[in-house]
């Protein structure tokens, strides 16, 4: 569960960064917080996040986040 408590959310703005660095930067981490506490499971991050699949890889992909490999599920080969 993510709360807006985790020491990553609450990082600091640096002095006279732009408003859109820094939004981009928010949400950054908020995507790598949720996707390394789902295990690389873009699905559960999604959800955790309350967005659709398709809208959280875009984000991922729009901003360059570094996405964990998913575990390997039992059974698969």
């Amino acid at each position: 569960m993510l709360t807006a408590d985790t020491g990553a959310l609450r990082a600091e703005p640096a002095r006279g960064a732009p408003w859109h660095a820094e939004v981009r930067a928010f949400k950054r981490r908020l995507l790598t917080t949720a996707l390394e506490g789902a295990g690389g499971n873009r699905t559960h991050a999604a959800r955790a996040l309350g967005l659709q699949r398709t809208y959280l890889l875009r984000l991922v992909r729009e901003l360059e986040v570094t996405v964990p490999p998913p575990a390997r599920r039992r059974g698969a080969a």
